[in-house]
């Protein structure tokens, strides 16, 4: 009798283990992956590269804007003095020196966006990202991560279910 109790008892337990184990509950998580790559690239060699870039683009477009002001000063004095020909010829430069300032302005902004997209795009950061977040995923018992950057079918989340400073506390420490 003892024995078929205990077989019952244990058929019970197992199919009350199976039942919950069908019924497992997906647990979604979600990674703000532009603040990841912001945190993670913010202090890096590639990062400091950009902004000196940006920062010596940024100083000669500033040189040049402001030899086309001393330009249009002299142009101004030249007009106020009666001289037409000075005045044409500073005028020519002007023209020449704003066209050339906007051909270095594009050609640098598209520099620096390929820069920064090429950082953006990293097999290695990305290859390291995901493993960081199949660890953290796993860790925090989620059963799927969503990034808030690809947010098309995302309406709401709580946030308790972004582990964005989990992801990017692991890759700090790696």
């Amino acid at each position: 009798m003892k024995k078929i109790f205990l077989a019952f008892a244990l058929s019970i337990v197992a199919v009350f283990a199976l039942s919950a184990q069908a019924q497992q509950i997906t647990r979604f998580g979600v990674v703000d992956t532009a603040k990841v790559y912001q945190a993670y690239f913010k202090n890096s060699s590639p990062m400091r590269n950009y902004e000196a870039k940006k920062a010596e683009c940024q100083a000669e477009i500033n040189t040049r804007a402001d030899e086309i002001r001393n330009l249009r000063s002299q142009k101004s004095a030249a007009l106020a003095s009666g001289d037409e020909f000075e005045a044409s010829r500073l005028d020519s430069q002007i023209a020449k020196k704003t066209e050339s300032l906007t051909e270095y302005t594009k050609s640098k902004n598209i520099e620096l966006e390929n820069l920064k997209n090429s950082m953006q795009t990293s097999n290695e950061f990305y290859t390291k990202l995901y493993k960081v977040i199949e660890r953290v995923a796993e860790n925090e018992g989620f059963t799927m991560i969503l990034s808030l950057q690809q947010n098309n079918g995302i309406l709401w989340y709580s946030t308790s279910v972004d582990v964005t400073e989990k992801v990017i506390s692991e890759l700090n420490l790696r």
